[in-house]
């Protein structure tokens, strides 16, 4: 019975998904942020939960990473209508997480499954994608002048999501192919 809390606590995540979109899209940029940030720690409660009292479930752990992925890339699509980020860098992010979806579909298909571990430069690119929502959604809303350190982390996060995509199209292509004993 607790096991489920952690994940009607991601539930609550999912839900906030549509409601900061709208909140973004309407210039609501204060809301937007609170909203955001209730999001952040309702992640780090579940995820809480989860590891200190053992409530882990197989639905907690695709659904939680799932609503992180729904979160940021919600995020991002509204930044980038609203001209706070640039659209290249919104296609990268999304194209990203699509091209890595496929690669382990393609690899059921073909008899291989391949699970997805998360790298340290994924690791890295997460935080790297987080760090610039905050920023602007805080910019955005609290009005800090941080332009040019929202344009480093654009950067930023651009070459981690790069870098993050190249490292696990070699995982997968080594897997597939068995070259490097992964086959």
């Amino acid at each position: 019975m607790y096991s489920s809390i952690p994940n009607f606590i991601t539930l609550g995540r999912v839900l906030s998904v549509p409601v900061l979109f709208w909140l973004l899209l309407n210039d609501q940029p204060k809301v937007a942020f609170f909203v955001f940030l209730a999001a952040g720690i309702s992640d780090a409660i579940d995820g809480f939960l989860a590891k200190r009292f053992k409530w882990t479930s197989e639905l907690g752990a695709y659904l939680d990473p799932m609503a992180d992925k729904l979160l940021i890339v919600s995020i991002y699509i509204a930044l980038a209508i609203g001209h706070q980020i640039p659209l290249w860098l919104v296609i990268a992010v999304v194209s990203r997480d699509i091209l890595i979806v496929l690669a382990v579909l393609l690899s059921w298909l073909v008899d291989k499954p391949f699970a997805i571990k998360p790298l340290t430069v994924s690791k890295l690119n997460t935080a790297a994608q987080i760090i610039l929502a905050t920023t602007v959604l805080g910019d955005n809303a609290f009005a800090l002048g941080l332009g040019l350190t929202r344009e480093a982390l654009v950067w930023i996060t651009g070459i981690s999501t790069a870098l993050s995509l190249v490292a696990y199209l070699q995982l997968w292509v080594r897997h597939v192919t068995g070259i490097g004993g992964e086959g």
